[in-house]
């Protein structure tokens, strides 16, 4: 008979007592189906701007896909940057010569928090997208983009709906 540690006969006394350890797979898998439905949802490569009920975009056949950047929705009403409400649009018709100093003051606070600072100086500056309803008034949005050019978010993309190409021929 082969003679054991006093170590060894410890450890085998205790695995009798407890059984082997095990692994539960239950939790592991909840883990990775968090983790994959995380990734289907948020690797989609359709990128969709955030739509407000009360905005209607006009209609276009651009075939250019939005971009992810910051949002500036324009209804018939208010000035919407990231879900915030900065301005009403009465008040951007009434001071027509001079900057929008709210949204511009917000914007720059949101510049000075922009991880990409290099980008915040450059001449090409940050981008941003402008949703507006079809029935604003072009003044309002003109207004509004000079102020954006006043700001580090310089590159203004305006967002518009997918019109439906006629199967006949090319848009006119």
């Amino acid at each position: 008979m082969k003679k054991t540690s006093i170590r060894a006969s410890r450890m085998q006394r205790h695995h009798k007592r407890f059984g082997s350890a095990s692994l539960s797979l239950v939790s592991l898998m909840d883990i990775f189906t968090i983790l994959v439905f995380f990734l289907l949802f948020n690797s989609s490569g359709d990128h969709q701007l955030p739509n407000a009920k009360t905005i209607k975009l006009p209609e276009s056949v651009a075939e250019e896909k939005p971009r992810n950047h910051l949002v500036i929705m324009v209804s018939a009403k208010d000035v919407i940057v990231g879900g915030r409400r900065i301005v009403d649009v009465q008040s951007i018709m009434a001071n027509q010569g001079e900057p929008i100093a709210p949204l511009s003051g917000y914007l720059l606070q949101l510049a000075g928090t922009h991880w990409d600072q290099e980008a915040v100086n450059s001449e090409e500056g940050l981008n941003v997208t402008l949703l507006a309803d079809k029935k604003v008034p072009y003044k309002v949005l003109k207004h509004i983009m000079q102020t954006l050019a006043e700001t580090p978010y310089r590159q203004i993309s305006l967002a518009v709906s997918k019109k439906a190409v006629a199967s006949g021929g090319p848009a006119k």
